[in-house]
């Protein structure tokens, strides 16, 4: 899949995470995946977390108009707005986006594609002190800070084995995902992929 256009301000890059290595490598992973998404005929696409939005972005381009809705869930409004712009930039793509703590606002069993790549580099749980806070105290932080390491950090650090986020999310994903959904998720060796694919299938 073809990077969408995306356009980033000067301020930007203090509040929200940069298309990286990683944005680039999941994209390669999406594509080689892509006939197998299709014939899943996915009704709803969530990508949680989509920073800049190239991610969802591509993929709404991809998926049949008028047969997946594609949205995008992040915690930072800041990453919602540029969200929002990247999908105005590419003309046929089709997103919603919701400033919301990942998946708390979904109906069971609706999710038919997952697409998450999570804050995973292991850090202290120090670094992540905040992160079972509430939305409404997460929300407030994003919007008052101008410490751009605080504001970013929490694109990036994951906690202990860099699993603090994706563990709630792997918690959850019984109740949300389809019966004949798809979950895809970037993680670093260090995550323990391992025991992350046996909690998915147990």
């Amino acid at each position: 899949m073809e990077t969408p256009v995306y356009k980033f301000e000067p301020h930007d890059y203090d509040t929200v995470y940069e298309p990286a290595e990683d944005t680039f490598l999941l994209l390669d992973a999406l594509e080689a995946e892509l006939d197998t998404i299709k014939a899943r005929q996915p009704s709803l696409c969530v990508e949680i977390g989509p920073g800049s939005g190239v991610v969802i972005v591509a993929l709404s381009k991809h998926l049949p108009a008028g047969q997946t809705h594609c949205i995008g869930f992040d915690l930072n409004p800041n990453a919602c707005r540029m969200t929002q712009k990247t999908a105005n930039l590419n003309v046929g793509s089709r997103v919603d986006v919701v400033n919301m703590d990942l998946l708390a606002g979904l109906r069971p069993t609706s999710v038919d594609l997952l697409v998450f790549n999570p804050p995973y580099v292991p850090t202290q749980p120090a670094t992540t002190a905040h992160a079972t806070a509430s939305l409404e105290e997460h929300i407030d932080e994003f919007r008052s800070s101008v410490d751009v390491g605080q504001t970013l950090v929490h694109a990036w650090a994951g906690g202990a084995d860099g699993r603090v986020v994706t563990d709630r999310v792997l918690a959850d994903l019984p109740r949300v995902l389809s019966p004949t959904g798809l979950f895809y998720l970037l993680l670093l060796k260090e995550n323990k992929p391992e025991e992350v694919h046996y909690k998915t299938i147990n």
